[in-house]
């Protein structure tokens, strides 16, 4: 048995897609022990606070966590509970695979890329003013000069912050994986014809980074031409590294190209820990519903499986989940490609995947 990894449920849906892949994991025969801890909603009722010093204090003595989503309130309330603990864990590399599934309800084919985003800096560092704080008075009167027209009073402010040591690890980190993974190329996506200074020490810091990997292709798109690109043509991404921000979107740009947000896994990772967590959010408006596609929340399981060496049954789930979207009868609202199918639930499909990995068991010891 493994030692102990934080279960963390979250709110809105992440309770139900939580069940969903922890019972396809224990279908899958791998042994693992849960120390579930609460986050979110449930946190803030419960200890008056959405992320608890207990978290923190559990996922830091497993080092390993599964986590579901959390919902962050849009524009008032607490700040995002997800950045916050991404920086209290110093989770600095977010990665999100997107590749196409056959059956998957999108034109695309042969798509497989794979999104580095960097997690502690640029506009999500947390640096906000209010219009009418002493801190934005003080900073208009500070760069009074440089803007013109002269900022209005009713301006606040999100300052972005980009070094080169946070760009110069993220960095590493995506040529790492890509010789770990036997990947060919590294992209670096940036907007440092305009930002000059901050984007401009991302670029400059990939290129040089770039130089150490010889056997591994290097290029560099401005984010919006990439945008683009990635419409037209995303067969010839491999890995793409991004700042924060660009990453955020740009993930989720390659999760609409495979066929949405409930095919569209994630892991942040720091030195030495990690957290895995689909990319979508909590949708709080299905809670309850055994609606949504649980599908995310099991790849990213998964994925945390590769991070513990335990590869076979990684493969059996993955191909379990291929097998049914393939087949397209046991498949969520979003997933349906056919006037013919009737959309099952959250529970139904981890039943379909748990059916067809004991079909795939089966047919292998017949063979």
């Amino acid at each position: 048995m493994h030692s102990k990894i934080s279960l963390i449920p979250g709110d809105g849906i992440g309770p139900e897609i939580t069940r969903a892949a922890t019972r396809v994991l224990e279908a899958s025969g791998v042994d693992l022990d849960w120390d579930i801890a609460i986050v979110g909603e449930q946190a803030l009722k419960e200890q008056g606070t959405p992320l608890p010093d207990s978290l923190i204090d559990t996922i830091k003595q497993r080092r390993l966590a599964l986590k579901g989503p959390v919902t962050t309130p849009i524009g008032t309330g607490f700040r995002s509970v997800n950045v916050a603990l991404r920086k209290k864990l110093d989770l600095y590399a977010c990665v999100r695979p997107c590749r196409t599934f056959p059956g998957a309800p999108t034109p695309y084919r042969d798509i497989d890329i794979v999104i580095v985003r960097e997690n502690t800096e640029d506009l999500y560092a947390g640096i906000e003013f209010t219009p009418d704080s002493p801190q934005s008075a003080e900073l208009k009167s500070l760069i009074g000069d440089a803007i013109r027209p002269q900022a209005r009073d009713s301006a606040g402010f999100s300052i972005k912050m980009i070094s080169q040591w946070g760009s110069e690890r993220i960095v590493r980190y995506a040529f790492e994986y890509a010789v770990k993974h036997n990947r060919k190329k590294v992209t670096a996506a940036h907007k440092a014809n305009i930002m000059k200074v901050t984007d401009g020490i991302f670029l400059d810091t990939a290129r040089r980074v770039a130089q150490e990997y010889p056997q591994i292709e290097f290029d560099d798109v401005v984010i919006d031409a990439m945008c683009m690109r990635l419409v037209k043509n995303p067969q010839v991404f491999d890995v793409i590294v991004l700042p924060n921000l660009y990453g955020d979107i740009v993930s989720d740009l390659c999760a609409g190209l495979v066929g949405g947000l409930g095919l569209a896994p994630g892991a942040n990772i720091g030195d030495g820990i990690a957290v895995f967590e689909p990319s979508h959010g909590s949708a709080p408006r299905y809670t309850g519903k055994n609606k949504v596609n649980p599908m995310a929340m099991m790849l990213s399981a998964t994925m945390m499986l590769r991070h513990i060496g335990e590869h076979q049954a990684a493969d059996k789930i993955e191909k379990a989940i291929a097998d049914v979207i393939a087949e397209g009868k046991n498949v969520t609202y979003d997933m349906v490609t056919s006037a013919d199918v009737t959309p099952v639930g959250t529970s139904q499909v981890a039943d379909a995947v748990i059916k067809k990995m004991e079909e795939n068991s089966n047919a292998g010891k017949i063979h």
